[in-house]
């Protein structure tokens, strides 16, 4: 006799179908996280949710809530078949944690693949039993196989003008909108540096590269402060070499500009711990997050990071120090082709989450060999690869480092070795090594205005 428990219905998972709508209600930028993933309507097992997610998709660039989703249902004539207003408002509260959200997505389309695999299996399986022409039945499974493995790639090849289509509604923003040209870039806080890159932009990698000493970390370090602090951006540090309290005592000596050696010390006086405790609350709603652990290998940093994204609704900045501590999936045995494999990666990912990602590098020691003792592109340590990956690859030298006697004391050669939009150039920083801090160095005459 058969029972209910004999039934097998089609992969599937109606819960994490919940959470995808659920979350899109709460927050609308979720969906580009979907569009990655390639998720569709026709991807949701049931099929209120299908007409659901679809309504999603043609409010497009509105505001996306159980208001405007019950009118756009209507307009559809799926209201009534999706459940109504209450099963609406079911949806915009069912999502009570946004632990692991991110996954969610994911969840929905390996069902749906399942269910093409499956039926696509059965297909196969009945033309088998028809016992046609062998020959039909072999270019009738290839071709099966061929549609099912292009809805998954899905079609990225597109004509020219299809691209300066959506270019020229950027472009009118642009012109519309002047203010909102540099609203998704993050900037250095060093002008010169600023007006030689443009800022950082989404979709970029750059390579933060210094020998031991040249204060590759606390230029970092600078950056998201200066980011957080004047342009109020998201920023996550995670740091493969020094732990997060380390990191947090650089970023408030800098702030409340308190010797370094005095908080390592333990030397602080009462007018000290005044000015950490005003760093202290300047810092306190600032948007930075550290990870000091595990994050060695790219798909845990990858599923770090889209979680952090999806989670705190934004992210602008990634700091990573640094790359060479990192491992690689494969090519343990040869560490440029894992080092190849990681900078590959870390530029993928900056195009996946859209957002600039900085990677500190180590650089080899033939720079200490010469007697021109700047940092080269050749001198970038283990691979090739990180020279072609990178969007912008800047290198950090101070003489004083190898020639006391210089007159150069305390300051920086800031080298864009690598600049994939625009020119290359030098400039200084001025160090000031009690806060670990750079600041800019005024020479009129090396002012880079262009």
């Amino acid at each position: 006799m058969v029972t209910i428990n004999d039934i097998k219905l089609p992969p599937h998972n109606i819960e994490a179908e919940k959470w995808v709508l659920s979350w899109v209600l709460m927050d609308k930028n979720t969906l580009h996280i979907y569009n990655w993933d390639r998720l569709w309507p026709e991807d949701f097992y049931q099929k209120e949710h299908q007409k659901i997610y679809e309504a999603i998709l043609q409010l497009d660039d509105k505001t996306i809530d159980v208001v405007t989703l019950w009118n756009q249902l209507e307009k559809n004539w799926d209201l009534d078949f999706v459940g109504g207003l209450d099963y609406l408002y079911e949806l915009s509260t069912f999502l009570l944690s946004t632990s692991w959200c991110s996954e969610y997505s994911k969840i929905v389309k390996d069902k749906s693949l399942l269910r093409q695999i499956l039926k696509t299996s059965q297909n196969i399986i009945w033309n088998v039993y028809k016992q046609e022409n062998t020959t039909n039945i072999l270019e009738s499974i290839e071709k099966n196989i061929f549609d099912l493995t292009q809805s998954q790639t899905g079609n990225t090849i597109k004509h020219i003008n299809e691209i300066m289509w959506w270019r020229t509604k950027e472009y009118m923003a642009i012109v519309d909108n002047p203010e909102k040209v540099n609203s998704t870039k993050v900037f250095s806080g060093y002008k010169k540096l600023d007006n030689m890159l443009t800022g950082f932009k989404p979709w970029e990698l750059i390579i933060l590269a210094a020998r031991p000493s040249m204060g590759k970390t606390s230029f970092a370090l600078n950056i998201v402060t200066n980011a957080a602090l004047q342009q109020n951006k998201s920023i996550a540090i995670f740091s493969l070499e020094m732990g997060s309290e380390s990191i947090v005592d650089r970023i408030i000596a800098e702030v409340a500009q308190i010797p370094m050696k005095k908080i390592t010390k333990g030397d602080l006086t009462n007018e000290d711990f005044s000015k950490i405790w005003e760093a202290m609350t300047i810092l306190w709603d600032k948007k930075i997050y550290i990870d000091d652990k595990s994050a060695t290998n790219i798909p845990l940093l990858k599923s770090k990071l889209r979680r952090l994204k999806v989670e705190k609704w934004e992210l602008d900045l990634v700091i990573i120090d640094y790359l060479q501590l990192m491992h690689g999936t494969n090519f343990l045995w040869n560490r440029v082709q894992e080092i190849s494999e990681i900078s590959r990666w870390l530029k993928e990912l900056a195009r996946e989450l859209e957002i600039p990602i900085i990677a500190l590098s180590q650089l080899s020691r033939a720079v200490e060999q010469r007697i021109d003792k700047k940092p080269h592109l050749s001198d970038l340590r283990e691979s090739w690869a990180i020279e072609q990956d990178a969007d912008s690859v800047i290198m950090l030298h101070r003489e004083d480092y190898y020639d006391k006697d210089t007159d150069k004391k305390w300051l920086t050669d800031v080298c864009v070795r690598k600049n994939r939009n625009w020119e290359v150039w030098e400039i200084e920083l001025y160090f000031k090594a009690s806060i670990m801090k750079f600041i800019d160095f005024k020479d009129n005459t090396t002012d880079w205005t262009e």
